[in-house]
Order: C-alpha cells, then sequence, then structure tokens
C-alpha cells in the first residue's frame, strides 16, 4: 500500500526544522508521498496568523526542493476551522490504497488529546512524534496523552533549536528601530523564504501609536 505522510502546520514562516523533520520522516517512515498542508483557521492558536497567501507560498518557496514532498492546499481554501480530522478524512477518500502518517512535533502531542475527535484521528492515521530538545518551559506530558498514543513512532531528529516564534521575534526585534536591517536569517529558514520575507516585509514589529 502507498505511505503518505501528512505534515500540518502554520508555517508562519516555514523553517529549516521543518525541513528536517521532512527529511526525516521519507526516510525514516519510507513514505512514498509527504504532503505539506498549510494551515488555513488555526481555531487552536491566541495569535493571528499571517496572511493565508504569504504563508502558502513560503511553504511553498521552502518544500520545492524535496522530492516526493507537495504542498496541499486544501485547508488554505476550507471555510471555518482546520480540523485535521477533516484533512484525513478527504485524503483518505482521494487515496483509498493507501495509509497515512501524521506528523506532529513533541509540543503539539501535549495538547493532542485536546484536538477536535483526536480519538478518531488514531483510527485513521499512525502518530509520529518528533521531540524537539527538552526546554525547561515546555510543559510535561500526562500520563493519559501517552497512554493515549502509546502506538505513536517517534522520529529521530538533529538537535534543532530554531523556531518560528524565535524568527518572528528576531526579525520584529530588527526593524523596530530605526537604520536597523533585517537580520541574517542563514541557518534558520531556506534563502528562498528569507529574501520573500524581506521583499514582502513580514513579522516586522507595527509602530506603537502614540
Amino acid at each position: 500500500m502507498k505511505r503518505i505522510g501528512v505534515f500540518g502546520g502554520a508555517f508562519d514562516p516555514p523553517h529549516n526544522a521543518h525541513l528536517a523533520l521532512a527529511q526525516a520522516a521519507i526516510e525514516q517512515l519510507q513514505l512514498d508521498q509527504l504532503k505539506i498542508i498549510p494551515t488555513g483557521f488555526a481555531w487552536h492558536k491566541d495569535r493571528s496568523l499571517s496572511a493565508a497567501e504569504h504563508r502558502l507560498k513560503l511553504t511553498q518557496l521552502a518544500f520545492s526542493g524535496l522530492d516526493r514532498v507537495s504542498v496541499d492546499e486544501r485547508e488554505i481554501k476550507r471555510a471555518g476551522p482546520s480540523y485535521t480530522i477533516d484533512t484525513l478524512e478527504a485524503l483518505q477518500a482521494e487515496e483509498l490504497d493507501a495509509v497515512f502518517f501524521l506528523l506532529i512535533g513533541g509540543d503539539q502531542l501535549v495538547a493532542f488529546t485536546g484536538w477536535h475527535r483526536w480519538q478518531d484521528i488514531l483510527s485513521r492515521a499512525t502518530v509520529c512524534v518528533a521531540e524537539r530538545p527538552p526546554q525547561a518551559s515546555a510543559p510535561a506530558v500526562t500520563l493519559a496523552q501517552t497512554s493515549a498514543l502509546r502506538h505513536r513512532i517517534h522520529l529521530q531528529l538533529p538537535p534543532m533549536t530554531v523556531s518560528a516564534t524565535a524568527i518572528r521575534q528576531l526579525i520584529a526585534s530588527h526593524t523596530g528601530s530605526p537604520n536597523t536591517s533585517q537580520p541574517d536569517l542563514a541557518g534558520l529558514v531556506p534563502d528562498a523564504v528569507a529574501r520573500y520575507i524581506s521583499l514582502h516585509g513580514l513579522y516586522q514589529a507595527r509602530p506603537t501609536s502614540s
């Protein structure tokens, strides 16, 4: 049967750790295809995402060089909240001869049992967790969460501390003062992503009203 990976996220912006996870998943899970799916409306986030058109273009630029990888626009185009179960059900209806592997980060694992219809997700896909380096501020995974996902697969990744939050904060800190240029994003995001961010002035600090 065809082995298809599903990797969803805000990708605001996509960065090198996302690419490392994609490459590790393709190799370690022996995937025939990996679908990268930018979130449309992120019901679970407490901040507004960048415009969908920018996040989609950034994602296409970031993953364009990887074999067996395609960017899927369905959640961007879907009205209402982006629920993973809806995406999995749609994909399974299209790929009747496939098995699915859902890629999530260690931070998403903590919140997984709060996802919409999370039990149904487990019946439709094997959950594969990419653990980030431990952080003192990171919430612990509860016994109930561990039990619910006892059949999950752990992906082995090189240690990387880059995060989308840190990148946004870095850019904002450099653009919030006069005479400062965009910071060097080498090693954090692909070159094409860095150029797009600079061209469109993304993540720059907004001036405060007086």
